[in-house]
């Protein structure tokens, strides 16, 4: 008999210790038990039991062996079959093993009739999305316009009447049915096994808070939001920077096509002989593209669902002209320059064979490597008869006036009527949502025009609601990351705070360490940082092969194998462009670091976006800032302070949140406010004094020292390798 057991049974343990150790996790230590940003005001499953058990199960009662348990009730009575005990609790005396074999045997083979929990009730829905901090909104009805007349024979008096009497489009709140475990996938809305299976075999157990409301709406049906006329809208959603918009964005489609190859009408999906590609999604980087299209193949594994990634020479409808020549176009990402592949020669023009037609049902793509292949000979655009999902991925930079020709031209190429668009980012300002609502509504009148013209005039579709989806505060970073911004005034002061980065004098709970980003505005200067730090890092621990630099300049080769690495753990410290700034998922990385300060508040979000991912706590953003960024401080401090707010009101108290940034309000408050036409500048050509060509004063603006070439004699004299680097070569 254990007494001391026995005797330490009412202790009651502090929970000091266990702060400390969870204020020292880091995103790299490990995966989170919930990946919820805004978990702590959710209800509980257990506040329906009585008092009585919850005391009990702090007791530790269930804890202590049955010989020393005097309150519990006999081996004897336990072991009866159908009578008192466990077996009273429907089977609960049955082995784990068996219990999880027979559970999803049952989640195989049933249809999901009568084994989901009852329909909540629209008050519950609401407590539920209200303490998650859902929003979601609708910003356009556009059934109000199913029924029209024509009112070209009536007198303009009775137009007025008519117009008067019409129902105003007002933006409503909804308060669909929440999606509180991925099992109710299969039970309530039937979405395909093999999913839920690939879903539960990835280690996904809790929704996050854009899963938990977008895919009811995405999956919806009449009954879940007590409409009888409610169609699956076109979404915009806003949610912080990992919480799984990819999964969410992806759910539906897979599942809505894997049921149409399964079915026996499959030839009913488009309107003409163009069945494929059947989704297009796209995004503005390669990196991005690439990661939508692993995960989409690990969530359709077994439903012969097959996506496909946008290469140069791919085609994605069929042609009638003849062959175009090499350089008629050119396929590559939207953020930088044409990568010419090994294989190819930059000589004069030639014929070329056609390239193969995708045979794929889910397209990911760049938008200027979409458009050229649908573009013709003549420059006109090709339809996609067939796709009828729409999607995309971080919409605010491909709505932008650098991307929006593109975005809109592979937009009107989807003619189907019933093309579902939807629209995903961290940050959506009221420009986009006006413009999105405003293509929609011309894109559905072009389409209905010419199916007027056409024999499918009396098969006219039902419209489709605009619906916003927004998660915590609008254009806000992750809540569960620490923020230090550092005056370093100079260049030269900016490089050693790097260095005391790499090199930590003291350990402090908010030491930052490796795996880490660094952000640069330009490309040479991100040559120039790389330069300066290859031969920081000592030769024991790795030397310069821990450090690595990634841009646009780079063949797609070459990114992708830095990627590897820098995933893998072999290297450390990953400088960068705004190249990494969005969507690409890094779940260990421990921080990020602003060494040219971001040009908006919107690449801020971003950035700092790389850490805490999948409600990893731990992760730091630390901004380096100089004189040349005074200007446009502001607008980064009032994020950094909305998001310290939101994270204030999980019960975090106020010292361990704010940290620096609390001793330095008084600076942050005597900064200028940038006028809009200041902030537009900015935006598009960043601070002009870290721009390639730009004449510079003493100090301002250039990544360089004189002892570099020192260090690189002294680090290769210890054995470290490396190139051979001239700092002059790569300064900026």
């Amino acid at each position: 008999m254990d007494v001391l057991k026995l005797l330490t049974r009412s202790t009651k343990y502090s929970k000091a210790n266990s702060h400390q150790t969870s204020a020292s996790k880091t995103p790299s230590s490990g995966q989170t038990n919930n990946p919820q940003l805004f978990a702590s005001h959710a209800p509980k499953c257990d506040e329906s039991e009585p008092p009585r058990k919850k005391r009990k199960a702090e007791n530790g009662d269930g804890d202590l062996p049955q010989e020393l348990n005097f309150f519990a009730e006999p081996l004897q009575a336990a072991a009866k079959g159908d009578g008192d005990g466990r077996n009273r609790q429907g089977g609960a005396g049955k082995s784990k093993k068996e219990t999880k074999f027979s559970t999803d045997k049952i989640q195989e083979t049933t249809d999901g009739v009568g084994t989901d929990k009852p329909v909540l009730g629209e008050e519950e829905c609401k407590k539920i999305l209200r303490t998650h901090k859902i929003k979601i909104t609708v910003l356009e009805n556009l059934q109000a316009d199913l029924v029209t007349k024509k009112r070209e024979k009536h007198s303009k008096k009775k137009k007025r009447s008519n117009a008067e009497e019409a129902p105003v489009k007002k933006k409503t709140e909804i308060y669909p049915q929440p999606l509180q475990d991925f099992e109710h996938l299969r039970t309530r809305y039937g979405v395909h096994g093999r999913i839920v299976r690939n879903i539960r075999q990835q280690a996904y157990t809790i929704p996050t808070e854009v899963q938990l409301g977008s895919l009811p709406l995405l999956l919806s049906s009449s009954t879940d939001l007590e409409d009888s006329v409610w169609e699956t809208p076109n979404l915009l959603a806003v949610a912080p920077t990992g919480s799984g918009k990819t999964l969410a964005f992806l759910i539906p489609v897979v599942d809505s096509i894997a049921k149409l190859k399964a079915s026996s009408n499959d030839e009913t999906l488009a309107d003409g002989d163009d069945v494929t590609p059947r989704a297009i999604v796209v995004a503005p980087t390669k990196e991005l593209a690439s990661q939508i299209v692993n995960e989409g193949r690990k969530l359709s594994q077994g439903t012969k669902v097959k996506f496909a990634l946008m290469r140069k020479g791919m085609e994605v409808v069929e042609r009638t002209e003849p062959a175009t020549t090499s350089d008629d176009r050119t396929s590559d990402d939207d953020s930088d320059s044409s990568v010419v592949e090994p294989n190819e020669t930059t000589g004069p023009a030639k014929t070329r064979k056609r390239g193969q037609l995708v045979k794929a049902d889910i397209l990911v793509s760049t938008p200027l490597a979409l458009v050229n292949a649908l573009t013709d000979t003549t420059g006109t655009t090709l339809p996609l008869r067939g796709a009828r999902y729409l999607i995309l991925d971080e919409a605010d930079v491909l709505l932008d006036p650098l991307f929006r020709e593109q975005t809109l031209s592979i937009w009107k190429s989807c003619t189907s009527p019933s093309l579902r668009v939807s629209l995903w980012s961290a940050t959506m300002g009221s420009n986009v949502e006006s413009l999105v609502v405003s293509t929609i509504t011309s894109q559905r009148k072009a389409v209905e025009l010419s199916m007027k013209q056409t024999s499918m005039g009396s098969s006219r579709p039902r419209r489709a609601p605009i619906v916003r989806l927004v998660i915590g505060l609008k254009d806000t970073a992750v809540p569960n990351i620490t923020h230090k911004l550092v005056y370093c005034a100079t260049e030269p002061g900016k490089l050693l705070a790097v260095r005391q980065l790499l090199r930590p004098t003291s350990s402090t709970d908010s030491a930052l360490r490796p795996p880490f980003l660094i952000f640069t505005q330009t490309i040479p200067r991100a040559l120039a940082l790389h330069a300066e730090l290859q031969y920081d890092i000592p030769p024991e621990a790795g030397g310069s092969a821990r450090i690595a630099v990634l841009h646009s300049s780079l063949s797609e080769t070459i990114r992708a194998n830095t990627l590897a690495r820098f995933r893998k753990g072999e290297v450390w410290v990953l400088v960068t462009t705004d190249l990494l700034a969005r969507g690409v998922d890094f779940k260990g990385l421990n921080g990020v670091v602003n060494y040219d300060a971001p040009a908006s508040a919107a690449t801020y979000v971003h950035r700092v976006g790389r850490t805490g991912r999948a409600g990893r706590d731990g992760g730091i953003a630390v901004t380096l800032w100089a004189k040349e960024d005074v200007p446009h401080m502001k607008s980064i401090t009032n994020v950094i302070a909305a998001a310290e707010k939101l994270r204030g009101k999980e019960g975090v108290p106020s010292e361990d949140l704010v940290g620096d940034i609390k001793s330095q309000q008084w600076l942050f408050d005597s900064l200028p406010t940038p006028s809009k036409n200041e902030k537009k500048s900015l935006k598009k050509r960043g601070v002009e004094a870290r721009r390639p060509g730009a004449k510079l004063a003493k100090g301002v603006g250039k990544i360089s020292t004189k002892v570099e070439a020192r260090k690189r004699k002294k680090s290769q004299s210890k054995g470290a390798g490396g190139d051979d680097v001239d700092s002059d070569e790569f300064s900026s």
